[in-house]
């Protein structure tokens, strides 16, 4: 590769060096080309050979802001979740130069004050200018004429040298003083001082409180009679004591007693109960304020991607160390307070039965219960009072019922059925709030194992039983030796009243059977369905449609009936004993049954007619089965109970609550209606078929 030529340099010449080229006569680019022939290039030992293509080959380099020192893996420690946090944004700018300097605005008196001195300063530097120029014109001009008169007189000369002086002079006086300039980076200090506000004083003058003067004498007589006095008393009080009986003592002394516990107890407690539970509250909430907010504004967005099935998020976790070893037998909410609701505990383990207790929590507070209640025997079923609904009904293991007021939260019932006032002699299954009767004495339905319904109405101060009907089993009547007839007691084990025919009740039995009943009739049953192979376990009617209802057992099962067809409508196995049931309130075709394998099953027929739209385990282990559910009145959340006694709160996403899709220009029927004739469109389905075949 032969070497390179070496770049021209331009010479830059001067004006002065090309006129005195120009008078030589010899020009500036003659001599140099010689100089670069005799110029050889100087090459460093290391240099690369490139080629054209590869000279040619750019190479792009992008400059960024961020700065290549910055750490990468700053940590802080986040007090909210308690954990160390990697911080994602770090500062990029580096400082290279930095300098404190001290501005003045041109408008404030220290900016006007300097720009003064400055411009005093320029114009005493352009006069001095201006007097030098003056003098040199004045040499000039006299110096032709000293030229025509060398031979002058004296005097003139004389008046030159004075002038010459004077010249000098303003020369000096003329020449601007080196001014040394203010530092204008100096810190300067200020400081003002506030005054004090003066002290005032006020005086006020009340009136003299009123004052009597008392004087007596104390005499040997008056200290005497003081005396006799005080023993009289004491005599008297003895005699009172000593006519008492023993048993009115110890009624006083336990009357005292109580007065003292409750004094105390009102002293300690009552003045700070409603703050400690407002802050308990308080506490709670940003304890569990994930899922607080989960349960107001959560919605699963799966659910566009799934195909019409839908799944349950849990919510809060409900339990009491009181009641940890009691199942949950019973689940009712509060028809007013719709975050409140009741559990019942008791044992389903017939040969371990013990104590009982009735607990009513709420949503606010998931930590500790509302009140708590305990009994003697377990309770086996609750309801709450839709027009009072501080009144709740229990009915107990032992076949007492009892009515709590939490109005009087006392650990006692304010009612309670005995021996004497009629109660049953099996297990309570379970109690229903009535309408009042005619006198607007309160009034419920109980339902029981010894074959009873009955009807309990609170007169006065008790518990006045009235047997509704005995139940018994069909075809299995038989003669004693007397010749009168023996029945077998059929076992009721649940049971529920119509919503509008309100002689019309439903009652569930050990024997799979379901009877139609009747108030007015304590001798007959007006229907007879042969529902389940085991004991129905729940009964219940549709919340809009009046003639629909469904049943569950132990047999895996769960039935949907019209009572005007002896045959069920809808059948669904579920692989599991059924424990409970229960309606939604929004909809009349969906449904939610647990079972005992720990699984909530959540069933809508307008959707899916054949199996659940929602198979979901609940409960951690295999052994914990699921006892009772139930659906709140308003919010799209469910409840679960277990046998170890824990209640938890579940929450529907949305493709189990779906509602009618609005359409343009159309506006979207809802209410009663609605829902029984999209109930009765899947009957009649069910009806063709069935004629059909």
């Amino acid at each position: 590769m032969p070497p390179k030529q070496p770049r021209r340099q331009s010479i830059t010449v001067g004006r002065g060096a090309r006129k005195r080229d120009e008078d030589s006569g010899t020009e500036v680019a003659e001599g140099q080309d010689d100089w670069n022939q005799s110029k050889a290039t100087v090459r460093p030992p290391d240099r690369l050979e490139l080629t054209d293509a590869e000279l040619k080959e750019e190479f792009t380099r992008i400059l960024t802001a961020n700065n290549p020192h910055a750490p990468q893996n700053i940590v802080r420690y986040n007090f909210k979740e308690g954990t160390y946090k990697l911080i994602g944004f770090v500062n990029q700018l580096a400082i290279h130069f930095s300098q404190v300097g001290n501005l003045i605005p041109k408008d404030s008196d220290e900016g006007r004050r300097q720009n003064y001195r400055a411009e005093r300063a320029a114009g005493s530097v352009e006069s001095a200018r201006v007097t030098l120029s003056e003098t040199e014109n004045l040499e000039e001009d006299e110096e032709p004429k000293e030229a025509e008169a060398e031979a002058g007189s004296q005097t003139d000369m004389a008046a030159t040298e004075a002038l010459e002086n004077v010249t000098e002079e303003l020369v000096t006086t003329k020449q601007p003083k080196e001014r040394k300039l203010t530092n204008q980076f100096n810190f300067s200090e200020r400081a003002s001082q506030t005054f004090n506000n003066p002290l005032r004083n006020r005086e006020c003058q009340m009136e003299p409180p009123p004052r009597t003067n008392f004087s007596a004498t104390a005499n040997q007589w008056e200290i005497y009679d003081a005396y006799m006095e005080e023993l009289e008393k004491q005599e008297k009080t003895k005699e009172k004591e000593k006519a008492k009986t023993p048993v009115a003592k110890k009624t006083e002394k336990m009357a005292m007693r109580k007065l003292t516990s409750l004094e105390s107890q009102t002293d300690d407690i009552t003045k700070v109960t409603q703050a400690a539970k407002i802050v308990e509250r308080m506490v709670n909430q940003n304890t569990y304020d994930d899922i607080a907010q989960d349960f107001k504004y959560y919605e699963d967005a799966a659910d566009e991607y799934r195909d019409q099935e839908g799944t349950l998020l849990p919510l809060w976790k409900f339990q009491n160390d009181k009641a940890k070893h009691l199942a949950v037998t019973a689940l009712c909410w509060n028809p007013k307070y719709k975050d409140l609701f009741a559990v019942g505990h008791g044992s389903y383990d017939f040969m371990k039965q013990s104590r009982g207790m009735l607990l009513l929590h709420s949503m606010k507070n998931p930590s500790f219960p509302e009140y708590i209640f305990s009994s003697e025997s377990g309770i086996m079923c609750l309801d709450m009072h839709m027009d009072h609904p501080y009144l709740v009904v229990v009915g107990h293991y032992d076949g007492n019922v009892a009515i709590y007021n939490l109005k009087k939260p006392h650990s006692q019932p304010c009612f309670r059925s005995s021996a004497k006032s009629g109660k049953h002699t099996d297990p309570v299954w379970q109690v229903k709030w009535q309408k009042d009767d005619m006198d607007h004495n309160l009034n419920f339905f109980s339902v029981s194992s010894d074959g009873r319904i009955v009807s309990w109405t609170l007169v006065k101060s008790e518990l006045v039983h009235t047997d509704v009907i005995k139940l018994k089993v069909e075809g299995s009547t038989s003669e004693l030796p007397e010749g009168l007839p023996l029945y077998t007691v059929g076992c009721g084990t649940a049971f529920d009243f119509h919503k509008e025919i309100d002689y019309m009740f439903l009652v569930g039995t050990e024997e799979g059977k379901i009877y139609k009943c009747s108030k007015s009739y304590s001798s007959q049953f007006l229907d007879t369905y042969d529902a389940h192979n085991m004991a129905v376990d729940a009964v219940t009617w549709n919340p809009y449609h009046t003639k629909v209802f469904m049943s569950c057992s132990s047999d895996w099962t769960v039935k949907i009936w019209d009572h005007t067809i002896k045959t069920p409508m809808f059948i669904y196995d579920l692989n599991s004993a059924v424990g409970d049931v229960a309606w939604a309130p929004y909809s009349s075709t969906v449904f939610a049954a647990v079972t005992t394998d720990g699984k909530v099953h959540v069933f809508d027929l307008a959707i899916n007619k054949y199996e659940a739209i929602c198979n979901q385990p609940v409960v951690a282990k295999k052994k914990n089965k699921i006892t009772h559910v139930q659906f709140n009145p308003i919010h799209p959340i469910i409840i679960v109970g277990d046998d170890r006694g824990h209640v938890t709160c579940l929450k529907l996403s949305p493709n189990l609550r779906k509602m009618p899709k609005e359409k343009k220009g159309q506006e979207v029927q809802k209410g009663p209606a609605v829902e029984i004739a999209k109930l009765d469109k899947l009957l009649n389905l069910v009806r063709e078929v069935k004629t059909k075949s």
